[in-house]
């Protein structure tokens, strides 16, 4: 009778986190999905641009999930403490290294934007689109990098539904203002690519607003920006000790799987096109999968706050059978979008035989991702346990996938489904680790702490 109670107060709590977050994950995966379509009525060389260019977003968004992910553990454990001073400390921690990096990568976005397409690819013509397009998103990249924190630090004391309603203002001012600015609805410019920059940035300044205004009216957290100046040497030490790994490995990873872009950027313009539509399938198709991991690591965080380490330990276990039952259905999902991809999609018939196999490939390869994304960014980290996941990405990532994939394209040659094959094996390499080091329990951890502020420790 006391398991099913704890069964049913589960998922009570996990699905009013989960819903929103969903509801958030299907709107950005939709903007992503809108950029591809309407681009797909342009050209095929746009919608190659925005997919090269648009790396940079993807590793710079691993940088602020690994940083929010950093304030979320130790926000989650210490609202199950109820100590809501140490969680603004940690939103200020978290904002100083975000707007950091946000400026540096910026500035280069301003500065050099043609050598960032150069990494991508040697077309002339991509370059030189890409590198307007990549201008105009550092105005986007210094938005977003207090926008994710912020946001981070609402869903770790469960404020999903405020993080989602400014989640929905933007993304669907970005999906308007896409169709605006490249169709040129509504007497605008058709701008193609660039338009879809400047829709993006603007969508990210208005969210930036909105997280202000929210702010002004909330009676907990605040977005300041003089946050980033207080100081505690204890928090501080637990933040690097806990985020850094978290953001090292989200980094890591999102670096290495840009260089599966680079790679299939190097064998043509078709395999490039196909991988677009392919991600934008896969990203629909994911994102039950994804929310049961934001929704499980910050329920779990607030239950080892509070101590409990072994409801925390079977509130794992619930979240571990929903994420395979999650994947199950993406990966249906993608097998049922599959003829219509076929039909409609505008490419040439080798970009069509490659999206073809690309997308029956990535019917199964979510099953993989969504367990280890689950475990790794999700259980492990709810308890502090980041470490595994950055020495477990790092040996799967640049010691077998990359090397694989440069190996099989460049050295022997091999056709270009064959490198996609090779390279979608990364996340079943891995699973014989990560699933024992679920089942050790060893991520089980209370990583609150007393006496946070001593005169010694705000110093």
């Amino acid at each position: 009778m006391r398991g099913k109670i704890n069964n049913t107060g589960f998922y009570k709590q996990f699905f009013r986190l989960m819903l929103p977050i969903v509801i958030q994950n299907l709107l950005s995966a939709a903007v992503g999905s809108a950029d591809v379509v309407m681009l797909n009525y342009v050209d095929q060389s746009a919608i190659s641009v925005v997919s090269l260019a648009s790396n940079y977003a993807n590793v710079l968004f691993m940088v602020y999930f690994g940083l929010g992910t950093g304030a979320t553990l130790l926000c989650a454990q210490y609202f199950g403490k109820k100590d809501m001073h140490a969680i603004e400390v940690v939103e200020g921690i978290a904002l100083r290294i975000s707007v950091l990096i946000s400026v540096c990568v910026a500035g280069v976005a301003f500065l050099a934007p043609n050598l960032m397409m150069r990494l991508f690819t040697n077309d002339a013509q991509l370059i030189l689109i890409g590198a307007g397009y990549l201008r105009i998103m550092g105005v986007t990249y210094l938005c977003w990098g207090v926008i994710e924190i912020y946001l981070a630090v609402l869903r770790s004391i469960g404020r999903v539904t405020v993080s989602m309603t400014l989640n929905v203002l933007a993304f669907g001012l970005n999906i308007l203002l896409n169709a605006a600015f490249i169709f040129g609805l509504s007497g605008m410019p058709k701008l193609g690519a660039t338009g879809v920059a400047i829709a993006t940035a603007v969508s990210r300044v208005v969210e930036l607003i909105g997280c202000f205004v929210v702010s002004a009216f909330s009676k907990d957290i605040k977005l300041k920006l003089s946050l980033m100046f207080v100081r505690n040497k204890l928090l501080f030490r637990d933040f690097v000790r806990l985020a850094l790994p978290a953001l090292a490995n989200d980094l890591i990873w999102g670096v290495a799987f840009s260089m599966y872009s680079v790679i299939l950027g190097h064998l043509g313009n078709d395999a490039v096109a196909a991988n677009s539509l392919v991600v934008v399938v896969r990203n629909i198709s994911t994102v039950f999968c994804f929310a049961v991991a934001s929704a499980g690591g910050i329920l779990l965080g607030r239950v080892m706050g509070e101590g409990n380490l072994e409801k925390a330990k079977q509130y794992a276990s619930h979240m571990m059978k929903l994420t395979v039952i999650t994947a199950l259905c993406g990966g249906v999902l993608i097998l049922c979008i599959t003829p219509f991809m076929l039909k409609f999609a505008s490419l040439s018939d080798t970009a069509m035989h490659y999206l073809k196999y690309m997308l029956y490939i990535n019917s199964y390869y979510i099953m993989g991702a969504a367990v280890n994304t689950s475990l790794i960014a999700g259980v492990f980290r709810a308890g502090g346990d980041t470490r595994f996941g950055l020495v477990c990405d790092t040996i799967d990532m640049w010691c077998y996938a990359v090397p694989l994939g440069f190996l099989a394209a460049f050295v022997f040659k091999l056709p270009v489904m064959w490198v996609y094959f090779l390279l979608c094996t990364d996340e079943f390499v891995k699973w014989p680790w990560v699933i024992r080091h679920y089942k050790s329990g060893k991520w089980a951890q209370n990583i609150t702490r007393d006496n946070l502020f001593a005169e010694d420790n705000t110093k």
